[in-house]
């Protein structure tokens, strides 16, 4: 057989060969296209129930948080009844400020004072706690210190007669102990020496 009768030969069976490639490459796509959407719906599945699994760990965890502050509210409230139970009946006293009157050089004054504290709070930290800070409060009793707020725990007074303020708590101006010497809040100790007094 000559060169061209082969290559003629070749060439026409090359269509059918070629059609046949074709054939098996549009079934490769199809069965990858079948296996694809079905993995896809596969992978929805899977997406659909990890959805349903954390919308349940959702509500569980906030059923818990709903049941938890209930019982924080009700231990608020039982708190507040026997505080409110325990301040009529042992009433609070407010210490008079001592060395203030017939003394004007401030010698012969306490340097600390510890308020009165109620029956049921007489183990408590000398830190004021916000449940101290909410019991109820006499109008007339004199406000002190930073805060603004009554007499309770250790306190301290500042060293300077005229001070607007006088008494500080221990927590508010940063102390824990008694301080030794003499001591000036921090808006006298940047007065100069003649205007705090000698």
């Amino acid at each position: 057989m000559s060169f061209p009768d082969e290559f003629q030969a070749n060439l026409e069976a090359l269509p059918s060969i070629l059609q046949r490639k074709y054939s098996l490459l549009r079934d490769l796509d199809k069965s990858l296209q079948d296996e694809a959407l079905e993995e896809q719906k596969h992978a929805i599945r899977i997406a659909d129930e990890k959805v349903a699994l954390a919308a349940q760990a959702y509500d569980l965890v906030d059923t818990h948080i709903q049941h938890l502050d209930q019982y924080l509210k009700k231990i608020d409230e039982d708190l507040r009844q026997r505080d409110n139970v325990a301040a009529t009946t042992s009433p609070v006293l407010t210490l008079a400020k001592a060395g203030r009157s017939g003394d004007s050089s401030g010698r012969g004054r306490k340097k600390t004072r510890l308020a009165k504290v109620t029956a049921a709070a007489a183990g408590a930290s000398t830190n004021p706690t916000s449940m101290e800070l909410d019991l109820p409060v006499d109008p007339n009793e004199p406000t002190y210190c930073f805060c603004n707020q009554v007499s309770y725990g250790e306190m301290v007074a500042c060293d300077n007669p005229d001070c607007k303020i006088e008494w500080f708590h221990y927590a508010c101006v940063g102390l824990k102990e008694q301080p030794k010497g003499k001591w000036y809040c921090s808006d006298c100790a940047g007065l100069p020496k003649r205007k705090r007094g000698k």
